[in-house]
């Protein structure tokens, strides 16, 4: 669908300048559709260098998101903090009357999550969050398999160096970030299966190796998941691996989609037939959107974004559930109702 360019471009405020506001902000700066307003950051060696780097000034530089969004008239707000900050902020910025892009998980506890999606949807501003997958060429060929059919087992996987990749910061405090290697990575990983494939979670057990004598930071997770249709599914997410490689493997009853990786590049999507040949569909990584450009696409013409509030509530349903069965041993139900 054609639609008209904006005759003025969106006014973004970026709260947190880490990996994401930086990365997303970037894609912001040099969108012709975008500007980025203003920033905000507890640490002002940030706000200085990456003021000079998106153009702006020291006078809207701010170290208070509050204080941020009643001086400057920002239409949409980039949220990149730390994981438990995010319901008070994106509350905050849908309050200022602000669309709002998140980074995932959308929340760490799932009342929260729950009042984020009922406000996401019943309001007129746009809620997105960052599950890039859902931009990603090869997931989105494998959701296109499903739509007339769902997986009866899976299997799904990860491993990166992440405790020592997280050593020193926010990542391993569990106040902040909610959680271990399944709330930040991990998180990934159940949104591509759940959104690719379209199943519904149930129930879960779960058993995890943790860093913390707290038991809050898990560095490996291996979940047993039901689903409503009576798919099963394994995953095992292991966080004090030396290398990230990713492994989707979806049967349904004609075969299989596999979709598997290594590093932070792209995903391969392979199909297997009910006699194990193999065939590799074709793929044009051109056609993929970049987060700033499915966000602004989404704001301009009031489409439903890639990533909803909804598809995160399913994920952090899950991984709220997996942490309960893992301390309890017992099979947790997964309810994105109260």
């Amino acid at each position: 669908m054609h639609t008209a360019r904006p005759e003025q471009p969106l006014r973004i405020g970026i709260v947190g300048l880490g990996y994401i506001g930086t990365t997303v902000g970037e894609q912001f700066h040099h969108h012709p559709d975008a500007t980025v307003q203003t920033l905000c950051d507890l640490d002002q060696d940030r706000l200085t260098a990456h003021g000079a780097e998106f153009d702006v000034p020291a006078d809207r530089q701010y170290t208070e998101y509050q204080t941020m969004l009643a001086d400057e008239p920002v239409e949409a707000v980039l949220i990149g903090t730390p994981h438990t900050l995010h319901y008070e902020q994106i509350m905050g910025a849908l309050d200022h009357g602000a669309h709002v892009y998140c980074d995932k998980p959308l929340a760490t506890d799932l009342k929260h999550a729950r009042e984020l999606t009922a406000r996401a949807e019943g309001g007129k501003k746009m809620l997105m969050v960052g599950y890039q997958r859902h931009l990603q060429t090869a997931f989105r060929t494998a959701r296109e398999r499903f739509r007339d059919r769902s997986p009866t087992w899976l299997t799904a996987s990860i491993t990166q160096d992440w405790i020592d990749d997280a050593s020193g910061t926010w990542r391993l405090d569990p106040s902040l970030s909610g959680g271990g290697f399944l709330y930040d990575t991990g998180s990934h990983v159940l949104d591509g299966v759940l959104w690719t494939t379209g199943l519904e979670p149930e129930s879960v057990t779960a058993s995890m190796d943790f860093h913390d004598d707290a038991t809050r930071i898990d560095r490996r997770a291996h979940l047993d998941v039901r689903f409503t249709n009576g798919a099963t599914g394994t995953f095992s997410f292991h966080g004090d691996a030396p290398s990230v490689r990713e492994h989707i493997h979806c049967w349904d009853d004609d075969g299989a989609v596999y979709l598997e990786g290594r590093q932070w590049g792209p995903r391969d999507v392979r199909e297997i037939d009910a006699d194990a040949n193999e065939y590799d569909p074709y793929i044009d990584f051109r056609t993929e959107q970049t987060r700033a450009d499915a966000f602004l696409e989404s704001v301009r013409t009031g489409a439903e974004p890639p990533a909803t509030a909804r598809d995160a509530l399913r994920v952090t349903a899950l991984t709220e559930a997996a942490y309960e069965a893992a301390r309890t041993g017992d099979r947790v139900r997964v309810s994105l109702k109260e």
